[in-house]
């Protein structure tokens, strides 16, 4: 595929990548920290609640569906189907936002803070700067969806993909491996 080729603006595709750089130094040093210690990890791990994770994972696939259906009907023209596919985008970042702060909530009753084991400085540090960008892609949703013009909405469902992205690709080493 030739650059011309892809949707949206290069800028945008900067920041994706730039971003998912990001997020993954930081899934290689956790990986790289495991290797000192794979039997803490593994019982820091244990403590977190994978229902929640579970959850959290299909209200962002759900709410990146929605983004797609935006995206199609801004295209098409249909500027109020987009504005409430966007809004349905949006009120699933904040659905994703509450259940990762009930799930915090938890998580430090249980004695797992920043100041513990290394796992969970890696989990706050990795899993808070994700909860960051959902917040700017919910702002992004919002602001995109007042006029709905398809080039605006492209690029904020491009945003947004790239959150839901970067769940995936943190959920496995902070939920799943070990």
């Amino acid at each position: 595929m030739d650059i011309d080729e892809l949707p949206g603006e290069l800028i945008m595709w900067v920041l994706i990548v730039s971003e998912l750089l990001v997020f993954a130094a930081g899934v290689t040093a956790m990986s790289a920290m495991q290797l000192t210690d794979p039997p803490g990890f593994s019982a820091a791990r244990a403590m977190l609640d994978g229902r929640m994770a579970a959850l959290n994972t299909v209200v962002l696939v759900t709410s990146g569906l929605l983004a797609a259906r935006a995206e199609q009907a801004a295209g098409a023209g249909d500027r109020r189907g987009a504005r409430v596919a966007l809004t349905g985008a949006a009120l699933g970042g904040l659905a994703f936002l509450g259940v990762k702060a009930v799930e915090y909530a938890r998580d430090l009753a249980a004695g797992a803070g920043m100041d513990g084991h290394p796992f969970f400085t890696f989990y706050f540090l990795l899993t808070g700067f994700h909860a960051a960008h959902v917040i700017a892609g919910v702002a992004v949703l919002v602001l995109v969806g007042i006029r709905a013009r398809p080039d605006g909405v492209q690029a904020g469902a491009m945003f947004w993909h790239m959150v839901d992205l970067v769940w995936v690709m943190i959920l496995p080493p902070i939920y799943l491996m070990g």
